[in-house]
């Protein structure tokens, strides 16, 4: 996986530092994860995408860039079954397959953070600044947005698509094959692409929620707050699962790079256990968004029950569910 995927020694033919258990707990603790966040994922994402088909008319901003950011964590999902496999047998698959699958998971990547951060700003506008004209107010202005933002993303993931290639993973049992950017240069280029992405996402969010937060205290709006809860939710655990791994990775390059003390091979082996650790817990984002639908978003409850309802209750149920939740929600997203 890159920067990301590095999980053997380079210089693994090195006597002096083995890594040896590194590699096996890798080899054990990531498949099984992994298939945990794999399966959440696809079912969390999957019934976002039903019923945002089902029961919402996409006229909401908000329920567009949900779409979007449910999009971008199944394309983010679509490259684990790969990088599981990767971590128990290394890279069993063709070269042009290494360079889709690794083109695919960063374009997932990207377009979740630029989508994240974009439904901030929506949110800081609409709560900070609602009679503003920088507030969109045409569905059009989302779907150019989505566009835009799409097309950057696309655009950072090409060099993993250009220079990913299948390589030769020394080891000091037998040689294994990886998916890797084919030299170090590009391997340096990913690592602070996706630093710098998530710094200014990093910068754009902090600064519209504590605008947020502020307004907040001085409103006894319900509607905001619970809008406002449920981008919170999802940016917080953005920040809680990627700022550890976003550290560890500009750590593991500069490890790479042999600049002290970060080349001694007791401090090497404790990133790359920090890494694996670190990987689980920000990979898992992409399953973690849809419980926050569900917990926070009245609309998105409401849904579902209908749904849950029409499955296994009958029809007569049914609608009296849908009566119900016509007249406790209004119009408007899914929260």
């Amino acid at each position: 996986m890159n920067d990301s995927e590095t999980s053997y020694d380079y210089n693994y033919e090195d006597e002096v530092c083995e890594k040896g258990e590194v590699i096996q707990f890798g080899s054990f603790v990531v498949p099984v994860f992994f298939s945990v966040v794999i399966t959440l994922s696809l079912i969390g994402n999957l019934l976002v995408l039903v019923i945002l088909a089902l029961y919402e008319n996409l006229k909401s901003l908000t329920n567009i860039l949900i779409l979007n950011l449910a999009v971008s964590d199944l394309l983010f999902t679509s490259g684990l079954p790969f990088w599981t496999i990767y971590h128990m047998w290394g890279w069993l698959f063709h070269k042009a397959l290494c360079k889709i699958v690794t083109f695919v998971f960063f374009v997932g990547f990207y377009s979740s953070v630029l989508f994240l951060t974009i439904m901030t700003v929506y949110r800081y506008l609409t709560v900070v600044r609602p009679l503003s004209d920088l507030r969109p107010r045409n569905v059009t202005v989302g779907v150019l947005v989505s566009v835009l933002l799409w097309i950057v993303s696309i655009g950072a993931a090409v060099p993993s698509l250009l220079f990913s290639t299948v390589v030769s993973i020394p080891r000091k049992d037998k040689p294994s094959l990886g998916c890797e950017y084919e030299d170090d240069l590009w391997a340096t280029v990913g690592v602070s692409q996706q630093n710098l992405f998530f710094l200014v996402a990093s910068v754009v969010m902090a600064f519209c929620y504590c605008k947020i937060l502020g307004r907040i205290t001085r409103t006894r709006s319900h509607t905001k707050t619970r809008a406002v809860k449920l981008v919170l939710c999802i940016v917080a655990v953005f920040f809680l699962g990627w700022v550890p791994y976003n550290v560890v990775i500009f750590l593991r390059l500069l490890s790479n790079k042999l600049v002290p003390p970060f080349e001694e091979c007791d401090v090497s082996i404790r990133l790359d256990y920090a890494f694996y650790v670190c990987r689980l817990i920000a990979f898992s984002h992409c399953c973690l968004n849809p419980v926050f639908y569900a917990l926070v978003g009245v609309r998105f409850r409401g849904h579902l029950k209908t749904m849950f309802s029409k499955m296994f209750r009958g029809p007569s149920t049914v609608e009296t569910e849908q009566g119900r939740v016509r007249n406790f929600i209004s119009q408007g997203s899914m929260y």
